[in-house]
């Protein structure tokens, strides 16, 4: 009787290459996403004739969660993680479902808003052979290096 693996996402140990970086690959696009997301938000201020002001918290989450998902589905990846050569990839190796990748992103900023997860996923993406956070264990998703278009 054959087993089949639990994930067939590569493995760290025989293709090293897939996660060479990645963790600084993927604080960098972190980093350009967050900028990107506050220059959108700049600019839908003024086109609002200022009322956004007083919905800054609620437009903020919502434009983060949705320039997340939509990124995500489309290419598995957002602006500043093709920047930076990476991208998603689920449990099966494949790129994100729309499904997966609006849950990834819901639990991706459930971490991000209270301390104890933040530091519990940076230490995990620090300690595990796949650099994965918290959310990313949790869903069985891993960042890789984008494989070369061919």
């Amino acid at each position: 009787m054959e087993t089949t693996p639990i994930s067939r996402l590569p493995d760290p140990a025989e293709y090293p290459a897939a996660y060479r970086g990645v963790l600084i690959k993927r604080f960098f696009a972190f980093l350009i996403d967050s900028m990107i997301i506050t220059l959108i938000l700049l600019a839908l201020i003024p086109l609002t004739a200022f009322i956004a002001l007083f919905f800054l918290g609620i437009i903020a989450i919502l434009l983060n969660f949705f320039y997340r998902s939509i990124s995500l589905t489309n290419r598995s990846a957002t602006p500043g993680m093709r920047m930076m050569g990476i991208e998603f990839r689920d449990n099966e190796a494949q790129r994100f479902s729309s499904g997966m990748a609006m849950l990834h992103t819901l639990l991706f900023m459930l971490c991000m808003s209270t301390m104890v997860p933040q530091l519990v996923s940076v230490i995990m993406m620090l300690v595990s052979s796949r650099s994965q956070g918290l959310y990313d264990l949790f869903l069985g998703t891993a960042v890789v290096n984008r494989p070369p278009q061919g």
